[in-house]
């Protein structure tokens, strides 16, 4: 299985190509496939990765909060 950062790296890759605008319909389709499967792939890390850290997240007083991230702007 490919680390996160393959992942990310081949969608990029998936993206540039497309955006190129040269392939065929058939060659375009089976890129989304891919694209979208990476993309789910690297949303499932991250969400794990996210709750791992606000499982971290020690309060003052020696106890754990769970804290949501500030949504990205």
């Amino acid at each position: 299985m490919p680390s996160f950062e393959e992942s990310l790296q081949k969608l990029e890759s998936i993206v540039e190509q497309m955006e190129k605008g040269d392939l065929s319909l058939e060659d375009s389709l089976k890129l989304f496939e891919e694209g979208v499967a990476l993309s789910t792939a690297c949303k499932k890390e991250l969400d794990e990765a996210e709750g791992k850290v606000q499982m971290l997240i020690k309060q003052r007083d020696g106890s754990f909060k769970t804290e949501l991230f500030p949504p990205e702007k």
